[in-house]
């Protein structure tokens, strides 16, 4: 009997084995207070810029990250008070590739912040939009609120429903090659504002 055979023969004990499969322990899910400066010690160490602003103060923040007359794709459920009139919104109504590609930035909410990794979680809400809204444009602005942030990444996904499209950002998309040459914006945008609200 090879090695090959004696994985399988486990395998087939282990599925044909009578009665249902064990309960999973899931005594880790401890609700842990919140370090929101955590969270933006890892989000800036990741290279993500990190502003603690009011609600009221979002659109002077989002209008000082982008030129006079820039263009933003902006998801159909983000609040219109976040968006400053000196940039031009381009709601997506089911945009192209290419109208999502020439934009200049693109500000969405989130779902959840992780303060352990450093990471905003979007789950494609109205508020949020599809996934290839935060892939294309070079520059994401992320709005997220400190009630939706949670200390590790147990609690995240309690608070996540897990048939939604999940992307977890921790900072501007960033890859690196076998000499460890740093190259940002090949899977995602290389520029990632997180507005921090209290």
């Amino acid at each position: 009997m090879n090695g090959r055979d004696v994985v399988l023969s486990r395998l087939r004990a282990a599925v044909s084995a009578d009665g249902p499969a064990g309960r999973v322990p899931r005594d880790y899910r401890r609700e842990r207070p919140v370090d929101l400066d955590r969270l933006v010690e890892r989000l800036t160490d990741y290279r993500a810029r990190v502003h603690r602003v009011p609600e009221a103060a979002v659109a002077d923040t989002v209008a000082g990250l982008l030129p006079p007359g820039a263009t933003v794709v902006v998801p159909p459920g983000l609040p219109p008070a976040w968006l400053p009139p000196t940039v031009a919104a381009l709601p997506d109504d089911g945009l192209d590739v290419a109208r999502i590609a020439a934009a200049d930035g693109v500000v969405t909410a989130a779902a959840v912040g992780v303060a352990d990794t450093g990471t905003v979680v979007l789950d494609g809400s109205p508020d949020q939009g599809r996934r290839i809204l935060t892939l294309l444009p070079d520059l994401h602005i992320c709005v997220l609120r400190a009630a939706q942030v949670v200390a590790g990444v147990p609690e995240a996904l309690a608070r996540l429903t897990p048939r939604r499209p999940l992307t977890w950002i921790s900072g501007p998309s960033a890859t690196s090659d076998i000499e460890l040459d740093r190259v940002e914006g090949v899977h995602g945008p290389r520029v990632l504002h997180v507005i921090l609200l209290p």
